[in-house]
Order: C-alpha cells, then structure tokens, then sequence
C-alpha cells in the first residue's frame, strides 16, 4: 500500500535546519512516530507532496524552503504590548514572562495564540507571534512505517469540532478548509 489521499500513515524522522548536516530540531522513532491522515490538511502541504506514492519501509529526503514551511519572519507579528496586559491578579509574574519563554495568549477575537517573550522592559513586553521556525529552511529524513486505510472512527476524529483544524485553531470550519491550514498545530 502507498501514500495518498485520506490514507493514515506513521513516520519516523529527523527534522533539521537547512540541510542533513544542519542542527536537530526535532526527532520522532518507532516508538514515538509521526502519525497523520495524509491529504487532511493537517501536515505542511510541500511535506505530503513529497511523501505521495512512498510505502511501508521507503526512506525519505525532502528539503523545504521557508516559503513552503512555516513563511517567513513577518515583522507585522512582532509587537510591544503594554506590560500591563500580563497582569494575573493585579501582579506581573516574571517568572513566566521572560526573555525567551514561550506564553499562551488570546487574541482580541478569542483566538488561541503562542508568543515568545523578546524582552521585558519597564513598561512593555516585546512579543513574537511567528511560528518558532518562520523564516527557517527545514530538511527532513526518514522512513515510513506504516500506510493503512483509515478507520471511520480515525476520520471522524480528525474533522469533528473536537481535533483537526477544524476545532477553530485556525478559523477552518470544514475539512475543505482545512486544506490550507499547514502543520498539525494547524499552522497557527
């Protein structure tokens, strides 16, 4: 069996930075692998198209440009919000809101974002509302374990209101408009 549409398939892999000798982002095995419905809008779209047609046991190289991952740094998601806006019950925790953290926020329109702390001034927070690797080259390796067809339970799982983009992480209502959506975090 191989890779396409609407198919669930496990990976094992190795996510660097530029090329196979670039620094180690991330690193999935066979006890821990990457499991996805392929073609459910769930993965990187440049990162499906290079898996179509691969089956159980194939090894894989692909290289993705910034463009086709995660974009680039867009300076418009870097902001300085008043420092009172982290105020938990009339105190700041500096503990939590750091240089280099990483804080779950929401927007004005309730939706669910993810900030790295820049810098923490008197009286305001320099915040980065990027995806940690916009702007990065990414090159991945490593070899599929398993394609099967998927359950109807799996399918409903992942297009129900409850998982999947279609939860509102990314304002996506409908496994059509999912398509668009990138990574499994949803590209937000």
């Amino acid at each position: 069996m191989e890779i396409a549409k609407n198919m669930m398939v496990k990976l094992s892999y190795t996510l660097r930075y530029d090329n196979a000798q670039g620094d180690i982002i991330e690193q999935t095995n066979d006890e821990n692998p990457l499991q996805f419905m392929y073609g459910a809008g769930l993965m990187l779209p440049k990162f499906e198209e290079g898996l179509v047609g691969k089956k159980v046991g194939e090894n894989f190289e692909l290289s993705l440009i910034s463009a086709d991952a995660y974009g680039e740094v867009d300076d418009n998601a870097i902001v300085e919000l008043p420092k009172d806006v982290f105020l938990i019950d009339g105190k700041f925790d500096d503990e939590m809101i750091k240089e280099g953290n990483s804080v779950p926020m929401m927007s004005s329109d309730g939706r669910r974002l993810t900030g790295q702390i820049l810098k923490v001034g008197d009286d305001i927070v320099k915040v980065d509302f990027n995806h940690p690797l916009a702007g990065a080259d990414l090159f991945f390796a490593g070899e599929v374990l398993e394609v099967r067809e998927a359950t109807d339970e799996e399918i409903a799982e992942i297009f129900s209101a409850a998982g999947g983009c279609g939860s509102g992480g990314c304002g996506c209502d409908s496994p059509e408009d999912n398509a668009g959506c990138g990574s499994g975090s949803c590209g937000c």
